[in-house]
């Protein structure tokens, strides 16, 4: 496994280069709106903390990421009364990570819905905003 790089655009993101629709922000992670989003509500938790995935992340950063990613997928499945919540996780460009700072995708399901590919163009920034709207109002 390489090392990790901070210039991924989530690395950019967190430190406010790249702007995002975020949905909330924590002393350890920050919630945001995936900007290429498979499904209505589809969004995505972020450790602060570097690390490239799950296999070199510090185990306290990933006993705190669970509480943070149910919360979110609470929130989201309510706000867009989903049928159900995907919660996935990539690790290496074999399984499919393509940005290689941890990251948690939250995406709401829709019985007889497919998911949209993922990376096939950016969705509107206000419909983005209403989403991560709709998801804190269900944070409380």
């Amino acid at each position: 496994m390489a090392g990790y790089d901070d210039t991924n655009i989530f690395a950019r993101i967190l430190r406010g280069e790249i702007p995002s629709t975020k949905i909330f922000e924590t002393d350890d992670f920050v919630a945001i709106m995936d900007a290429m989003p498979q499904s209505k509500g589809h969004c995505l938790l972020l450790p602060k903390a570097p690390s490239r995935n799950l296999l070199d992340a510090d185990d306290t950063v990933l006993s705190r990421a669970l509480p943070e990613v149910a919360r979110l997928a609470r929130a989201a499945k309510a706000a867009f009364q989903a049928d159900g919540v995907v919660v996935t996780q990539f690790n290496e460009a074999p399984a499919g990570q393509t940005v290689f700072h941890l990251h948690l995708h939250v995406i709401p399901r829709y019985e007889g819905v497919e998911l949209e590919r993922h990376a096939q163009g950016f969705a509107d920034p206000e419909l983005l905003r209403e989403h991560a709207e709709a998801i804190r109002a269900e944070l409380g």
